[in-house]
């Protein structure tokens, strides 16, 4: 009986009892590997009102121009990262950000990797990290972030022509709650 009555509390008071709510996810980094499972570096991502926000710092791409999109699927398994499924779209739309009845919710602009450093700041308006969104990256599944070999058309479906997956990093709760635990480095031990 006393379960019960804490749980209806919780229903009705959860600003007071703040222990029975979850912890919301506003910004999280997402490490990126290659197909070797080397780390190429880190996405910052992050809700913002107009959406999420992607600040791309990644070392170790081929010079030029890439693809980059949020897949439905937070599993980044190499060499060809087919685990993170196909580019994360709720709405059914069709793929690219020129295309006339598009874009998919994961849809992003590209990225430009110069003198080995890929850096770049981009927004995915139809996206959020709020769980139980249709749109949400944070679903029970996750997503993964994925970068292809080529530059993304905008316009050929199902993915742009962009050719190979060549970078991965998964987007799931369990990785933006990682961030959470203090490292405990040697000097720092009693």
């Amino acid at each position: 009986m006393k379960r019960k009555t804490f749980l209806s509390l919780c229903f009705v008071f959860p600003f007071i009892l703040s222990g029975c709510m979850e912890k919301e996810i506003t910004k999280m980094d997402v490490e990126m590997f290659n197909a070797s499972g080397d780390s190429l570096g880190t996405i910052k991502v992050s809700e913002q009102p107009e959406g999420v926000k992607f600040e791309v710092m990644v070392e170790g791409l081929p010079e030029g121009e890439h693809g980059i999109n949020i897949h439905e699927k937070g599993t980044c398994k190499g060499p060809d990262f087919k685990s993170a499924g196909d580019h994360l779209n709720p709405d059914d739309k069709k793929h690219g950000l020129l295309h006339p009845e598009g874009a998919h919710a994961g849809d992003l602009p590209n990225v430009i990797s110069e003198n080995g450093k890929t850096e770049a700041e981009l927004m995915a308006p139809q996206l959020t990290l709020k769980s139980g969104k249709k749109n949400s990256m944070l679903d029970p599944d996750g997503a993964a972030i994925v970068i292809t070999e080529k530059m993304d058309d905008g316009m050929t479906q199902p993915a742009g022509d962009s050719g190979a997956r060549i970078a991965c990093g998964e987007v799931t709760e369990k990785e933006a709650n990682r961030g959470d635990k203090k490292e405990v480095k040697p000097e720092e031990e009693e």
